[in-house]
């Protein structure tokens, strides 16, 4: 429990404006240190295989008949709460998840699992997660207590202010946990696009406004993008992104202090979508699931159709114009999915609508106002994790000239 000054100095910084460029920095950071963390746990098949565990019944992601919770993911989204709380105090208590932070280890025992005070304590606790192997606790903790350096003279450029109070997080510590698990190494892409494997894990920390709901800022950490042939270890990047006031920055464009671009001129952008666009263009493109209903794929069989694994990196493959839109008729998605590349394509000039509200406006001459996806509304009457499930489906998009082609090949759609 905090003392007296402790709690002071929380109270205090909790009215602060803060630099956004050191809130960014210190996203990427923590996302950067999780993505050390995937790939160390994946390096050790061995160590691998003690941390695989069922989710319980309540948390289960309904998708999948065996959805898994790893230590990875529980580590990294208390590392993400333990660095930003710690850079800025009182934060911690508004980031949020889909992992609860217990895990039981293979003698049954139920442990809270925290970053500790002392890389010490950290691979004390761990230890105990790991039945006793101390080689592997000491191995994660030392990255958890290693500080990450990163160069990236954008986000210095950032000049504007944010208030703290203002500031909530949704995090998802590894989209995508089944193709982590299953690790494979050696998929191919389809024009840029991986259907599964490795590259489809990312890392996911969205901010976004506490009142409006609207996310603010995200990171998308790919851990596993190119592999080195002789040692066998992985690298990854990530991405970022800015939409506050009118304020919209991203890592992908070439001058961190430049507005970003209009959406009509991203349209262009990507190397597939550079012609005129009409309804039904081959230029059009969009990614789904393999689990998409045979009404949504036979709608969207007139454009060039992709499947991948993965909330996250399917988001991604919009944000990186790989496709025109990212779309999900089902309500198998979250907050902690979705808030981070939200915010990433709202600070491009796209974004990302509920799916179902869409067509409901459409259909009723309503083409206007766009039903965005906001973070700070439980699901009414919901329990569990659905209580934070996307219940419309979702279309993530760059260019809105896209989203409302796209909107109208669903004309015949009952929502």
């Amino acid at each position: 429990v905090p003392d007296r000054k402790t709690k002071e100095v929380i109270s205090l910084h909790r009215h602060l404006d803060l630099k956004m460029s050191e809130v960014l920095t210190a996203l990427v950071h923590a996302s950067e240190k999780s993505a050390n963390i995937a790939r160390a746990c994946k390096q050790e098949e061995a160590l691998f295989q003690l941390l695989v565990q069922e989710k319980k019944s309540i948390e289960k992601n309904k998708r999948f008949v065996c959805d898994f919770k790893t230590l990875a993911d529980v580590l990294i989204q208390e590392v993400i709460k333990h660095d930003m709380g710690k850079k800025f105090p009182g934060l911690e208590d508004h980031i949020f998840g889909e992992e609860s932070n217990e895990f039981t280890n293979g003698l049954g025992e139920n442990i809270k699992v925290e970053v500790c005070s002392t890389e010490e304590g950290t691979a004390d606790l761990l230890s105990k997660v790991l039945n006793g192997n101390m080689t592997a606790a000491e191995l994660l903790a030392s990255i958890v207590h290693c500080g990450v350096s990163i160069e990236d003279p954008a986000l210095e450029k950032l000049a504007a202010e944010i208030p703290q109070d203002t500031m909530a997080l949704w995090v998802d510590p590894i989209d995508s946990t089944f193709q982590y698990i299953k690790g494979y190494a050696d998929e191919k892409t389809k024009d840029g696009v991986y259907s599964k494997g490795l590259q489809c894990v990312t890392i996911l920390i969205g901010v976004y406004d506490r009142s409006s709901g609207l996310p603010i800022m995200g990171v998308i950490n790919q851990p596993f993008v190119t592999r080195d042939p002789d040692n066998l270890r992985w690298s990854g990047r990530y991405f970022w992104g800015l939409s506050y006031n009118d304020i919209n920055i991203c890592s992908l464009q070439n001058d961190a202090n430049a507005a970003s671009p209009a959406a009509e001129d991203l349209c262009g952008e990507g190397s597939r979508q550079k012609e005129e666009v009409q309804d039904g263009d081959n230029n059009l493109s969009a990614v789904i699931s393999t689990n998409e209903s045979d009404t949504i794929k036979s709608a969207l069989s007139v454009v060039r159709l992709y499947y991948a694994a993965g909330a996250g990196y399917k988001s991604l493959c919009a944000v990186q114009g790989f496709v025109s839109v990212y779309l999900l008729s089902e309500d198998t998605t979250f907050k902690w999915d979705c808030c981070a590349p939200h915010a990433i394509l709202r600070s491009m000039g796209g974004g990302m609508v509920d799916f179902r509200e869409c067509l409901k406006r459409k259909n009723k001459g309503n083409v206007d106002e766009l039903p965005e996806l906001i973070y700070n509304t439980p699901v009414n009457g919901a329990t569990g994790v659905d209580r934070w499930a996307n219940k419309g489906g979702l279309v993530a998009y760059r260019c809105r000239k896209h989203l409302d082609i796209i909107m109208n090949l669903f004309s015949d759609v009952n929502p």
